[in-house]
């Protein structure tokens, strides 16, 4: 199984969205790198849930439910269903992972745009525990 960290923006769709609909089509990623991590997506692998914008923090933990497929016209743009585990009892914040030194090497702190990066199994562990 493998870790991933998805991103979006709490106002356009948030946690509580995919809690209400169990399942969404993860569309819409259109970087290169970020497509990529999509397309090394499979079924079962667990992902952050995190809440861009104003909140920066990671909120629940989803699961990929499908593979990748083709996200409008052109193929190299892809999407992947995902579905609600659990949301974190504390949310994570990312103030709270620059400030651990465990996480310095995470995507999210690095490249901060990036809408999907993949989680290592230490950086997993670390959120789960920050988040209760």
């Amino acid at each position: 199984m493998a870790y991933w960290l998805l991103k979006s923006e709490p106002e356009t769709y948030g946690w509580d969205d995919l809690v209400v609909e169990q399942r969404t089509e993860w569309t819409g990623v259109r970087n290169p790198a970020a497509a990529l991590h999509l397309k090394a997506m499979e079924v079962g692998d667990r992902a952050f849930f995190y809440h861009s914008g104003k909140a920066k923090a990671v909120v629940g933990i989803a699961q990929v439910t499908s593979t990748a497929r083709q996200d409008g016209d052109e193929p190299r743009w892809v999407s992947v269903e995902i579905a609600p585990v659990a949301p974190l009892e504390v949310p994570v914040t990312l103030a709270a992972m620059k400030a651990d030194p465990a996480l310095a090497e995470m995507a999210v702190v690095r490249q901060g745009r990036l809408s999907v990066s993949p989680v290592t199994e230490a950086e997993w562990a670390a959120i789960v525990a920050m988040g209760g």
